[in-house]
Formats: C-alpha cells, sequence, structure tokens
C-alpha cells in the first residue's frame, strides 16, 4: 500500500488552517501531521516532522514565507513546498520559485486546484497556477536570470512591504510590532520611509497601493 502524502500547514489564519486541514482530510492519500502560525515554526517543524508537502504563505510574522522557504530548503532538500498566497504579481512569484518553491496556487482558486497542486509537486513536478498571467510564468521559464524591468514597489525592502501589508489590513502600529516581533519605533520608521519612498500621505492611499499592487486583498 503506497503510503500518505504527508502534509505540514503554514498560514498564521486560524480559520484558514482549519479549512484547508478539513479540505485535505477527506482527500485519500493525503495526511495533515502539522499546522504552524509563522515561519519559524515552519522551519523548526519541517525538520521535526518530515513532511512529504509544506504548503506555505508568504506572508507570516517572525520569519516571512520566503525566507522560511529558503531555511528549508537549504537544510530539507527533499521536502517539497507548495506556496498558498494572495500575491499574484510577478515579484512575488519569482521570489517564491527563486527561494525553492515546487509550486504556486493563489488563495482564491478551487479546492480541486489545490489538490491537484499538492499531487503534482509531490510526484517531483512543478505546479504554477492557471490563474497567474501567463506572461509571468512563460517570462520566468524562459529566463530565470532576465532582470524584470523595476517598479514603485522595488524601491521597498521586504520588510518595508510586510509593513505595508499590514497596514492595509487594518493594523495598528503596535499591532504590526507585536506581529512581527520588533518593536514600535521600528514599525514607525519603516512606515515613514515608505511613505516618503512611493509619496502616499494617509493611511487610505497606504491600503489603496498596497491592494493594486498585490500586497493584500481587496
Amino acid at each position: 500500500m503506497k503510503s500518505p502524502v504527508r502534509i505540514l500547514i503554514a498560514d498564521d489564519h486560524t480559520i484558514l488552517r482549519a479549512g484547508i486541514r478539513s479540505l485535505l482530510d477527506m482527500v485519500p492519500g493525503f495526511q495533515v501531521v502539522g499546522e504552524v502560525d509563522n515561519g519559524k515554526d515552519a522551519i523548526h517543524q519541517a525538520g521535526q516532522l518530515k513532511p512529504d508537502v509544506l504548503i506555505s504563505d508568504l506572508s507570516m510574522p517572525k520569519t516571512n514565507g520566503t525566507e522560511a522557504i529558503q531555511g528549508i530548503k537549504s537544510r530539507y532538500p527533499e521536502i517539497k513546498i507548495l506556496v498558498l498566497t494572495v500575491h499574484r504579481t510577478e515579484e512575488y512569484v519569482h521570489a517564491a520559485l527563486k527561494a525553492g518553491a515546487d509550486g504556486y496556487v493563489l488563495k482564491d482558486d478551487t479546492s480541486d486546484e489545490l489538490i491537484s497542486a499538492i499531487q503534482n509537486i509531490a510526484n517531483g513536478k512543478t505546479y504554477l497556477s492557471p490563474s497567474i498571467c501567463n506572461e509571468v510564468v512563460m517570462g520566468y521559464l524562459a529566463d530565470p536570470g532576465k532582470e524584470r524591468i523595476p517598479t514603485s514597489i522595488d524601491l521597498l525592502t521586504t520588510r518595508e512591504r510586510e509593513v505595508m501589508k499590514l497596514i492595509a489590513e487594518g493594523y495598528r502600529n503596535k499591532d504590526v510590532a507585536e506581529y512581527l516581533s520588533i518593536s514600535l519605533k521600528t514599525v514607525e520608521k519603516h512606515r515613514s520611509n515608505m511613505m516618503k519612498k512611493l509619496d502616499l500621505h494617509s493611511a487610505s492611499s497606504i491600503t489603496s497601493y498596497a491592494i493594486k499592487n498585490g500586497l493584500a486583498a481587496e
């Protein structure tokens, strides 16, 4: 009898994790072996549980998804990693694949799409959501080393993007600090730098920019 595909879920939204687990528990041949709510624990539990597949969000506290992917792949290259995220822009897709992700699907894809993605990467294939712009996918596959045309979002550091995403989701500065395990002063500095770089002047303009550039869902 073939062994089940052992799956670890990493996402900071409790309800979403529960929904994914409930879905996968009904799929023959799948076994969810654990859940974590941040990138740091994803790396730790990947080593402890040795899952076949890690399903990971990109925006998580303590250690973001891209850094977690790099950390896991450097230590446990045999673990297949499927990104499940709201981010559909070229920048995020390329960064995830470059970090070592084996698949990339969107949170607004169907449950069948998620199941198919897990099955494919568990069998050693790469899986990319059909919802992702064809130009993004083909551009990466044709020439992974090709430089993109810089956009305004390239002015931001990884941490500034994380702060922007959380502000766009309605987090206050002190909540952002707690979520990212950094000081309030550091959050305020990132927020100020981000707004200066992009010429933004209010929380609403931050939210609009984040949604437009795929950092936050509408």
